[in-house]
């Protein structure tokens, strides 16, 4: 059984604390860990300031060695990061060994990605020296790493958006040191994906101050993190409040610096009149399982549908409600989050307009299904019926016509998905609908179902404000390398002092 110690990462040793809080598992025991403290925060950052120049000028071919040989640890440890990952999370073995082949894969991913080089966008005008009236200039240009970044681990997913996961893989690929906020939710995770890494630093020969791990139970590190002048770019998956919070402090530095935060989204789905009366009830069937995937706590959680209000409506609904009255109550993530979710329901049910179809009691840390339904006209007059309930509760939304089922969409805030299921008499109906959802969401699908996320080149995981809070860029898929660097361009350079790429 592994043990953890308990300890902080920086600049290649682990380190104590002055304090140390308790892990609060799913099940298993409870262990102990270091308090994270400002002091902590400054000597990673500098440790990573200090690997930068070695590592910013590292080769694309050293940076893929360190990236497979990542997920090569990582791979390595399987069996201990799935005992002590299922305790902490309450997750089943069977998705962390999931997540963990994600997290591998988009390691991997990255590493092929750097080697083909087209994400430095490198570009060429050559000099013109007889232009009139006036020359041109040799100009060449290049994408750069920022510097240090620092990532915030999220609670949902242990592996693929914590320690070594997406925002991680990205900036090391680009060239950035990686100072690490470990979550509490998990952080014998943490440690071990941590040993991992740095097991890989030390195979490869990159300076100890490439990567770095600073374990939670004190506030003030997140804080510290993200106000630190050495740190030059943020990646944070979570809570629109925490999140908001630390992008806040971001923009208040004296150096403000990027923070690329996926905070939250309901992710609507607008079902057509020809496909609900074609297929209503396997639609609602297939929304009750992506609703209460992995207990609904996905940032693509499908929490609305909005359709047109009559039999076929109706018919849905109760199919929708007999789907999820056979789904278990689900242990969440933590107990924190649980009862954030019973404060959802409890909201839902009072609101104005509401009715409730489903609700199922549940214990301190278990969640079951919950569905509700309105009318557009409710909706629209409430704001909060838009609010992101995180777990698997669902609200359907019935319009009187389409001109208020379009009338929702113009009025979501911005959202990481909106999905459309359509059949062919409804193509004319959904064509109005695309200008208007592409200003939304960041993703649009047609006749499925938003839960998973494909980690390729052309995936968007983002959007408008408050899904994220920068809505050119993505947290998933090769693009998001594109956050944690910076164009430079030189003029007249000789060839001996250009960047290697050049």
């Amino acid at each position: 059984m592994f043990k953890p110690h308990g300890r902080h990462l920086i600049a290649g040793k682990w380190v104590d604390g002055d304090d140390s809080f308790s892990s609060e598992p799913a099940h298993g025991p409870s262990h102990r860990f270091a308090v994270g403290r400002v002091a902590d925060v400054d000597a990673a950052a500098t440790a990573a300031e200090n690997a930068f120049w070695s590592f910013a000028s590292s080769t694309r071919a050293a940076r893929a060695d360190l990236l497979t040989a990542i997920a090569d640890e990582i791979d390595a440890c399987g069996g201990a990061i799935t005992e002590i990952g299922t305790q902490e999370s309450g997750l089943p073995e069977a998705r962390l060994i999931g997540e963990r082949g994600r997290t591998t894969g988009q390691l991997r991913l990255f590493a092929t990605h750097i080697l083909k080089g087209d994400y430095l966008d490198r570009r060429h005008d050559a000099a013109l020296p007889d232009r009139q009236p006036l020359p041109r200039p040799d100009l060449r240009m290049i994408q750069r790493p920022i510097g240090p970044v620092a990532v915030f681990g999220a609670s949902n997913f242990p592996l693929a958006f914590s320690t070594a996961g997406g925002d991680t893989a990205a900036a090391l690929a680009a060239g950035c040191p990686v100072v690490v906020k470990a979550h509490g939710a998990h952080p014998g995770t943490s440690e071990i994906v941590a040993e991992a890494v740095k097991a890989a630093i030390e195979r490869c020969g990159f300076h100890p101050g490439v990567f770095g791990l600073i374990q939670g139970g004190n506030r003030q590190v997140g804080a510290a993190l993200v106000q630190h002048p050495l740190i030059k770019a943020v990646g944070f998956t979570g809570s629109l409040g925490g999140g908001r919070a630390l992008f806040d402090l971001c923009a208040a530095r004296p150096e403000p610096i990027p923070f690329f935060g996926e905070l939250g989204s309901v992710n609507p789905m607008f079902i057509f009149a020809g496909a609900l009366a074609n297929r209503g009830s396997a639609i609602a069937q297939g929304w009750a399982g992506s609703l209460t995937m992995g207990a609904g706590q996905f940032c693509t959680n499908p929490g609305v549908a909005v359709m047109l209000a009559g039999p076929n409506a109706d018919a849905f609904a109760q199919s929708a409600a007999e789907a999820l009255a056979q789904v278990a109550p689900q242990t969440m993530l933590t107990d924190g989050i649980a009862e954030a979710y019973r404060a959802g329901q409890r909201r839902m049910g009072a609101a104005t307009g509401v009715r409730e179809l489903l609700s199922t009691p549940c214990d301190q840390r278990s969640a079951a299904p919950s569905l509700y339904a309105t009318t557009a006209k409710a909706w629209l007059a409430n704001e909060e019926l838009a609010e992101e309930v995180f777990g698997p509760l669902g609200m359907i939304v019935t319009a009187d016509s389409v001109e208020e089922m379009l009338a929702i969409a113009r009025d979501l805030q911005g959202q990481l998905t909106c999905t459309v299921h359509v059949d062919a008499e409804d193509a004319a109906a959904a064509t109005r609908f695309m200008p208007v959802l592409e200003r939304k969401a960041g993703r649009i699908l047609a006749n499925g179902f938003p839960t998973g996320v494909e980690v390729s080149d052309t995936m968007v995981h983002g959007g408008p404000y408050p899904a994220s809070t920068n809505f050119g860029a993505t947290s998933v898929g090769t693009l998001s390398i594109r956050r944690f660097l910076r164009p430079v361009c030189y003029q007249d350079m000789p060839e001996g002092l250009l960047p290697a790429d050049l």
